[in-house]
């Protein structure tokens, strides 16, 4: 069962082989045809084994059904509009957002160039991680596919879509 409109809600991305990673607090804000949006306020603390760091700007991580990636779109104001972590399909459990972070990310600076980070993240840990030969492909093929939507300003990739939602953030970042 989803957490209604305005619950707390925790994003937990985690790397191959059940591995911590980034964990952080948000509020449930709804869905709409492209999948569950999540809210998260300037202030919210984010942290991973060996690093933290409080967010300077709103906003809203969008979690597609049946789609290897977990978009952040970011309120005016940092480096970048668009951040999207190439997962496995993310996944609710209670109020908790989960996804595997297959390393691989697109995203869109603030200039509006968009490009392909951690690709060398991605090689190395093929090898460390021990990634399936499926898991490879499903994070190359998603990438590509994220990448050319950003590129297009596809839905939800757009300027208006993630728009609406970053209103909805609004309170103290959760805790």
């Amino acid at each position: 069962m989803l957490p209604r409109p305005g619950d707390p809600a925790r994003i937990e991305l985690s790397k191959w082989g059940d591995r911590p990673h980034w964990e952080l607090g948000a509020t449930y804000l709804g869905s709409d045809e492209h999948g569950d949006w999540l809210g998260v306020p300037a202030g919210t603390l984010h942290a991973r084994p060996g690093l933290s760091f409080v967010s300077e700007v709103d906003s809203v991580t969008l979690a597609p059904r049946d789609r290897p990636w977990c978009a952040t779109f970011h309120a005016p104001g940092i480096w970048c509009t668009v951040y999207v972590d190439m997962t496995t399909p993310p996944s609710w459990d209670g109020t908790t957002l989960r996804a595997v972070d297959l390393d691989l990310d697109v995203i869109r600076g603030s200039d509006g160039v968009a490009w392909v980070d951690d690709e060398d993240e991605f090689a190395e840990h093929q090898i460390t991680l021990g990634y399936p030969p499926e898991i490879v492909r499903l994070a190359e093929t998603s990438r590509d596919a994220v990448l050319d939507d950003v590129r297009r300003g596809q839905p939800p990739f757009d300027l208006e879509t993630p728009r609406a939602w970053l209103a909805r953030v609004a309170g103290p970042a959760p805790r």
